[in-house]
C-alpha cells in the first residue's frame, strides 16, 4: 500500500500525482465512510468542504462532495474559508468531519487535502492509517438508491466564522486606536479578515486582498512580507499581520516595518499568558525547528518549553500529552487551544494584537523579549527521500558542521512532509558563518539528492 499522507493531509501539485480528481473522490468516500457513524444516529451524517481561492479549488471541492456522497453521507460546501473555518464549522454543526482543499503557502500550482474530525481535530496517525487503507481498498460495500449523500452550500459560512473569532475576545472594541494593516495574501481570509479587526475597533488597512486563482501567496502573505512591511512604515501602523494562503499561519510587522518570527510572536503571548494565570501547567510546545534564541527567553521568564516534531499534529499532540494550552511553529503556525482546535492565523492575530494594546508598549518592544540566533534555512529540490543517516557524504557533513560549531549552534536536515524537498537548517554564532555552513550542507545534498 503506498503512502497517502503527509505532514498535513495530502499535497501535490493540482491535477498530477496525489492531488488528482480520482484522488479527491477516493479521498471524500473514505473519511466518509471512516466516520459515518460517529454523529448522533439520529441525524442524516454530514462531512463540511471548505476550500480556498487557487484555480483547482472548484474541480476538487466537486470531486470530494462526489466521494462523499457516495459513501452516503451529505456534503455541506462552505465555499472559500480559511482552512480553522473547516474546523470550528464542523464542531458547530455536528458534521462527522470536514475538509478543507487547500496547499497553504504552496504556490497556485499545487493544491492539497487537509482532513479535521467532528471535534475539529486533526487526525491521528492511527485514524490517517485507517483512512488510507479505505482509500485503497478496491471492494467497498457502497449504499445504493436514497441511500446515496447530497450536496448543499452552506451560504454564511464566513459569518459563522467571523463571529467564531469575534467571539474570543470578551470586550468591546478592544483595539480602537491601533493603527493595522492586513496582508491576505490573496487567498481565503480575503473575505472576513478585514472585518473581524474592523468589529474589534481598529483601523484597518488591507492588502492583497483580491484573488483571482492564480495570485494566492505570490509575492505576498506570510512568506514574503514586504509589501507589508513598506506600508505600515508609509501609514506609521502599529503592527501589520500577514496571512497565508489558507490562514493557518500568522507573521507579523513591527511598527518600523521589521518582520517578526513565529517563535517571537509565540514568545511574546507566551509571557502575555504567564502574566494573566492563562499558561496552563507554565508550559508553551514549540517544536525541533524553534530558534535557540526562543527556549532561552522562555528560561530567562521562567517558562517551560517542550519540543516536539516538525507539523502542527506533532505540536498539538505533546499539547494535549503536557496539558499546554499554547504551542506553535516558527513558521508562524500556532494553536490556542483555550480558543480553538488547530493552528489559526486570525485568532493568533487577535492574540498578538490583544498583547500590544494591553502592554502599552509598541511591537517592536515586545519582540525584545527574544533575540533570535543567526539561523540560514535552505529548502534544496530532491528527487529520493533515504534516511539522511544512510547518505555516507551527507552524514560525513553533518558529523563536520557539528563538530565546527560546538555549543555555538546546531545543524538540522530533514524532509519537507509536503513535497519533494530537503530542508537545511543550521543556527550558529554570527550570519556569515552559519550561512558558509549551511551552503555547504546544501550543496552535499543537492549533490546526493537532487
Amino acid at each position: 500500500m503506498g503512502r497517502l499522507f503527509g505532514t498535513d493531509g495530502v499535497r501535490d501539485r493540482a491535477n498530477q500525482g496525489n492531488m488528482t480528481v480520482e484522488t479527491a473522490v477516493k479521498l471524500g468516500r473514505a473519511v466518509a465512510l471512516k466516520f459515518k457513524h460517529e454523529n448522533d444516529p439520529e441525524e442524516w451524517p454530514a462531512v463540511v468542504i471548505g476550500r480556498d481561492p487557487r484555480l483547482s479549488g472548484a474541480m476538487l471541492e466537486s470531486a470530494l462532495a462526489a466521494g462523499v456522497c457516495s459513501a452516503g453521507v451529505d456534503a455541506h460546501l462552505l465555499g472559500i474559508v480559511p482552512t480553522p473555518a473547516v474546523a470550528a464549522i464542523a464542531a458547530q454543526t455536528g458534521a462527522v468531519a470536514g475538509l478543507m482543499v487547500s496547499a497553504s503557502h504552496n504556490p497556485y500550482s499545487d493544491n492539497g487535502i487537509k482532513v479535521f474530525k467532528g471535534d475539529g481535530f486533526k487526525l491521528s496517525d492511527a485514524e490517517e492509517a485507517e483512512i488510507e487503507s479505505l482509500f485503497f481498498e478496491e471492494s467497498l460495500d457502497l449504499p445504493v438508491d436514497d441511500g446515496v449523500g447530497t450536496v448543499f452550500q452552506l451560504g454564511n459560512s464566513t459569518k459563522i466564522y467571523s463571529d467564531f473569532c469575534l467571539d474570543t475576545v470578551k470586550t468591546e472594541k478592544p483595539f480602537a486606536g491601533l493603527k493595522l494593516v492586513l496582508d491576505c495574501s490573496n487567498g481565503a481570509t480575503s473575505e472576513c479578515a478585514e472585518h473581524i479587526f474592523t468589529e474589534l475597533g481598529a483601523e484597518v488597512t488591507i492588502i492583497h486582498n483580491q484573488p483571482d486563482g492564480i495570485n494566492i501567496n505570490a509575492a505576498c502573505g506570510s512568506q514574503h512580507t514586504e509589501d507589508l512591511q513598506r506600508k505600515v512604515k508609509k501609514l506609521n501602523a502599529n503592527a501589520g499581520l500577514a496571512f497565508d494562503g489558507d490562514g493557518d499561519r500568522l507573521i507579523a510587522v513591527d511598527e518600523t516595518g521589521k518582520e517578526l518570527t513565529g517563535d517571537q510572536i509565540m514568545a511574546i503571548c507566551a509571557r502575555s499568558y504567564k502574566k494573566t494565570g492563562d499558561l496552563k501547567n507554565n508550559t508553551v510546545i514549540a517544536t525541533v525547528m524553534s530558534n535557540v534564541g526562543f527556549h532561552a527567553a522562555m528560561k530567562a521568564n521562567g517558562i517551560q518549553t517542550e519540543s516536539a516534531g516538525v507539523g502542527d499534529r506533532k505540536v498539538l499532540e505533546l499539547m494535549q500529552k503536557k496539558g499546554a494550552v499554547l504551542g506553535g511553529e516558527d513558521s508562524g503556525h500556532m494553536i490556542f487551544l483555550d480558543c480553538h482546535t488547530t493552528g489559526d492565523g486570525i485568532i493568533s492575530g487577535i492574540k498578538l494584537v490583544q498583547t500590544l494594546k494591553q502592554s502599552g508598549k509598541k511591537l517592536s518592544e515586545l519582540a525584545e523579549i527574544m533575540t533570535p540566533f543567526p539561523q540560514q534555512l535552505i529548502n534544496v529540490d530532491v528527487k529520493q527521500k533515504p534516511e539522511i543517516s544512510e547518505v555516507p557524504e551527507l552524514k560525513k557533513a553533518i558529523e563536520a558542521a557539528e563538530a565546527e560549531l560546538g555549543d555555538e549552534g546546531r545543524v538540522l536536515i530533514r524532509y519537507s512532509g509536503t513535497q519533494p524537498m530537503c530542508r537545511v537548517m543550521v543556527e550558529g554564532p554570527t550570519e556569515e558563518r552559519t550561512r558558509a555552513l549551511a551552503e555547504k550542507l546544501a550543496e552535499v545534498v543537492k549533490s546526493e539528492l537532487g
